[in-house]
């Protein structure tokens, strides 16, 4: 089938989940003519990125940027919210052993918080694991550790990782590291104090668009435009049972308010996640297939939002939290990201997110008792007096961050196959996939879903990722770069001149003596002066052929050496410009 070409759906696609991604697919669906049923378990769109309200403020459940380097993201962002849209500018800090940095890491401000001593250490826990690296990175401490050494590992990664995943690093797998924080080593963190990068990264952006309600405003407009070509969106609406048929989805059985409802289909697209969706379905999955999605595990957070009776507290969007001694995590000022997300301009609006998993301490607290805690670690830090907090309240987000475990890879390898099997079905999106994908991945996975069952296309969604043209630009560069510097093997270049010049030398040398004559090769005679015994004769053919090997040997060696040398220098500045391509990821993998 023509890729422009379209196939014939009928109206009975079932969309479960309103995230990014099953919301973008039901947008993508409509604009072709298909009038989706999207079922919501909650009370309001946006998944994830949703926004909550209380008392007239808004608060964005994890702070999201609005920046994609894909178009098709870009393009339905600007069809759907437009002049809504402000253009913010970025700023944030790390909050470290009582002192905040600025980040992007500043040389002056940067030893000055950690002292000069400690910037000493840093260097040289860098070149002990530089010269002594863990053999294998399996893990995320071997990975980090390898490319920044112990001391900045412990500094910069383990306590606000640890506080996220709620496990210790040794078990986070190492992919996930590569997965967020690609291409970084120290040498890079500490040339960027001095250079600023030539090239605009995701993670690196100085400015970002942001909906002046919070990211739930995109996700409302994108339900009503679904709901304006036809489709229908059901929030509170749960689904209860997936029944099959073998490999075929029949129907969705949903309830809402106590009551049951079968949703038969034609084809089914899902965010929920994939563990839920294998829990539900009748009749189950094999066993294994069963016993693999049980074992793998979400981390959720909760956003204590405080109302400060103060109209500024501090400048920036979010600040990380690398402090053991309080349990949140990460703070973000809600004014900074849009002045409208707060009805008071008199008042600041907090979200502090302590990272939890569901059903622990934290995640049953009480609310009462989590504004509370959010109110004591605030002024703890001193971002606002206690005194000055005048209201708060809590909002939980569960799974929100599929966990990379030491043993996610093989259960999640089990869980798709058989869901890779099945006919009418996709899972999209982060929880879907259990992959750590971004707003506007997830996006992507819903576009390219809708692909795949109007158009025919075989788009595999387990590995979208927006960096995939990242990858085979890298890809074609390095073959590139194998064709153009292929390295010179010294021994054989040497051989190779080293057989030619002696050769030649004993080749000349013979010409001459058959030709004969009063003076036997008068000019090649004055090469005994530089070779002791070679004479124009036959006998000294054979100590030219000798000379003229080692002198061959010598040059080609030494060619191959130099030529290896200047190229080894040239690929270095090129990777040094590529590493700053990757700049300021350290940090903002979460």
């Amino acid at each position: 089938m023509n890729a422009n070409e379209q196939r014939v759906v009928d109206d009975s696609v079932v969309v479960i989940g309103a995230g990014p991604s099953g919301l973008t697919a039901a947008y993508e669906l409509s604009r072709l003519g298909v009038s989706p049923t999207v079922v919501e378990k909650r009370d309001k769109v946006g998944g994830i990125a949703r926004t909550e309200t209380y008392k007239g403020f808004h608060f964005d459940m994890g702070g999201h940027r609005f920046y994609t380097k894909a178009k098709e993201v870009n393009q339905m962002w600007a069809e759907v919210l437009g002049n809504e849209f402000l253009r913010r500018p970025r700023l944030s800090r790390i909050y470290y052993n009582r002192k905040f940095f600025a980040y992007p890491i500043k040389p002056l401000n940067a030893l000055l918080g950690l002292g000069f001593w400690q910037s000493i250490l840093v260097v040289l826990s860098y070149v002990k694991w530089k010269l002594l690296p863990y053999p294998q990175e399996e893990s995320l401490e071997e990975w980090v550790t390898n490319r920044f050494g112990k001391r900045l590992f412990r500094i910069f990664f383990k306590t606000y990782t640890e506080k996220v995943w709620g496990i210790p690093c040794s078990e986070l797998r190492a992919e996930w590291a590569a997965q967020r924080i690609k291409d970084l080593s120290l040498k890079t963190a500490v040339l960027s104090m001095f250079r600023k990068p030539k090239r605009t990264i995701k993670t690196l952006i100085n400015e970002f668009n942001y909906p002046r309600l919070g990211p739930g405003m995109m996700w409302e407009a994108v339900k009503q435009r679904v709901e304006a070509r036809g489709g229908t969106v059901r929030l509170n609406t749960d689904v209860v049972r997936v029944r099959r048929d073998g490999k075929r989805i029949l129907s969705v059985v949903v309830a809402r308010d106590g009551q049951e409802d079968e949703l038969a289909g034609s084809a089914f697209i899902s965010s929920m996640p994939i563990t839920e969706f294998i829990a539900k379905l009748d009749p189950p999955a094999p066993e294994p297939v069963c016993q693999a999605a049980s074992k793998l595990s979400y981390r959720d957070f909760l956003t204590v939002c405080l109302v400060v009776n103060k109209p500024n507290l501090f400048p920036d969007n979010w600040i990380y939290v690398h402090d053991p001694t309080v349990n949140v995590g990460r703070i973000q000022n809600f004014k900074n990201w849009s002045p409208d997300m707060v009805p008071d301009q008199n008042k600041t609006s907090l979200g502090l997110e302590y990272f939890c998993t569901e059903g622990d301490n934290l995640w049953t607290m009480s609310d009462c008792d989590l504004v509370e805690l959010g109110k004591r670690e605030v002024d703890q830090i001193g971002l606002a007096r206690y005194a000055d907090v005048e209201d708060g309240c809590v909002f939980r987000v569960e799974k929100s961050y599929p966990v990379y475990d030491a043993t996610y890879r093989q259960h999640l390898a089990t869980v798709r196959s058989f869901v890779d099997g099945l006919e009418n079905f996709q899972t999209i999106g982060r929880n879907g996939l259990h992959r750590y994908n971004n707003q506007d991945h997830a996006m992507l996975t819903g576009m390219l879903a809708v692909r795949n069952l109007v158009r025919g296309e075989r788009n595999d969604l387990w590995s979208v990722n927006e960096d995939r043209e990242y990858h085979e630009e890298i890809q074609t560069l390095q073959v590139v770069i194998n064709r153009a510097y292929r390295k010179l093997d010294r021994l054989a270049f040497g051989l190779s001149l080293g057989m030619t010049g002696g050769l030649l030398l004993f080749l000349m040398t013979l010409i001459l003596v058959l030709k004969g004559g009063p003076v036997v090769g008068p000019n090649l005679q004055l090469l005994g002066q530089y070779f002791p015994g070679y004479t124009v004769t036959v006998e000294g053919s054979l100590i030219g052929l000798a000379y003229g090997f080692l002198v061959g040997f010598i040059g080609g060696w030494g060619v191959a050496f130099l030529r290896n040398t200047a190229t080894f220098l040239t690929l270095a500045l090129i990777r040094r410009g590529a590493e700053f391509d990757a700049l300021r990821r350290v940090l903002e993998y979460i």
